[in-house]
């Protein structure tokens, strides 16, 4: 049943009303106010549809259409306006009702159907501005979760990409960040907060945001890792939830990349001046994921790099997607093997990311459902 509010104080008109809609239209139940103040009493959360006389003895005009709508702002409302105030009711629409009929010149049928058309516009107006305000906060998030790196040194150079594993989902908990301080060290990171939805995507924020203030504030890798712990411990919804991590520091007029790993995917280390293009897997873990243990230790490995090269951060996404139709799933020797093809094939940089995240969602048959994050950090000679 769709509850419909009449309001209107002419008994006549009200009855007349009334009894159109009950001839035409059994699955509307009836309730009648007359005049303003009953009818706001009278709206609860049922009422779907508001039939309003626009001369009552508490509003005229406009006025109580406007009063109804603050009310009620999720309720269709169809004015009735009289012969000769057509303009008037021309002026309802425009002010949010979603229809206007004419007295005298109604039936039933159309009575019905301008109140369930106005129901329908109502709902479809409301998801619309829901879909939009979940963009937005998407928008947000993202704006959050994953920067726009900015590096000084014109040897070094950073790509990054972001692929969400459901449409019109709210992001996950990847993140990433690339920070180069006054003394031209490099430093990177790439995290992921486990599940997926607000929650997680607002405690990855908070964790980008802390790295990135703390790096700026001078403190290593070893330091910085138990103080994102501490902030994890403090701000996640419950116990179970915890992050994986990677970062690697460069440090200047050095051949090396400091790497720690907080139960994370390995990095790869990619060689860009070999022919048919050669990646390998660093160290794979430092230590345990952020939140698991209450008193973790990291260490850092350290990397000798030669030549020009490339180190590529990662989700897992990108390495648990399966392989065809079965169980399989893709893993980081897989991903290996497809790097060596891409770079073997010329490709570098923001097309390298692309074309292996492609690749990685074609094997998969399109069906990513976790989100992928990759950040690429280049020298082209070294």
């Amino acid at each position: 049943m769709l509850d419909v509010l009449i309001v209107e104080d002419d008994a006549v008109d009200a009855y007349l009303v009334q009894e159109l809609l009950t001839d035409a239209d059994t699955g509307l139940r009836l309730s009648r106010a007359t005049d303003l103040s009953s009818a706001e009493e009278m709206i609860s959360a049922t009422t779907r549809c508001i039939v309003l006389d626009l001369n009552l003895p508490d509003s005229t005009g406009l006025d109580g259409l406007h009063r109804l709508l603050r009310h009620a702002p999720s309720v269709a409302v169809v004015v009735l306006t009289g012969l000769h105030d057509e303009q008037l009711g021309v002026q309802a629409v425009a002010a949010g009702a979603q229809d206007y009929l004419t007295k005298g010149e109604i039936d039933g049928p159309l009575l019905a159907r301008t109140i369930r058309y106005a129901v329908e516009r109502q709902e479809s107006h409301r998801y619309r501005l829901e879909a939009e305000l979940h963009a937005q906060e998407n928008a947000r998030l993202e704006r959050g979760l994953l920067p726009v790196p900015t590096i000084g040194s014109p040897a070094v150079s950073c790509h990054t990409s972001y692929q969400p594993g459901r449409p019109h989902t709210l992001l996950g908990g990847d993140f990433y960040d690339v920070v180069e301080t006054a003394d031209g060290t490099l430093q990177a990171v790439i995290g992921d907060v486990c599940g997926h939805g607000p929650d997680e995507a607002a405690l990855g924020v908070c964790l980008r945001v802390a790295w990135r203030s703390l790096v700026m504030a001078g403190l290593d890798d070893l330091t910085l890792f138990p103080v994102l712990q501490q902030l994890l411990v403090a701000e996640r919804r419950t116990d179970e939830i915890f992050t994986t991590a990677c970062m690697i520091t460069l440090v200047p007029d050095s051949n090396q990349v400091r790497v720690l790993s907080a139960g994370h995917p390995p990095p790869l280390l990619l060689d860009f001046g070999a022919t048919g293009g050669v990646s390998e897997a660093l160290p794979s873990s430092t230590g345990p994921a952020l939140g698991l243990v209450a008193s973790p230790t990291w260490r850092t490995a350290e990397i000798e790099l030669t030549g020009p090269w490339g180190v590529l951060l990662y989700t897992d996404g990108i390495v648990e997607g399966h392989v065809g139709n079965g169980s399989e799933r893709l893993g980081v020797e897989r991903l290996t093997k497809i790097i060596d093809s891409q770079v073997g094939g010329g490709l570098a940089g923001a097309d390298l990311l692309r074309a292996t995240i492609a690749e990685v969602i074609e094997l998969d048959g399109g069906r990513m459902t976790d989100d992928i994050a990759a950040l690429l950090v280049a020298r082209r000679s070294g």
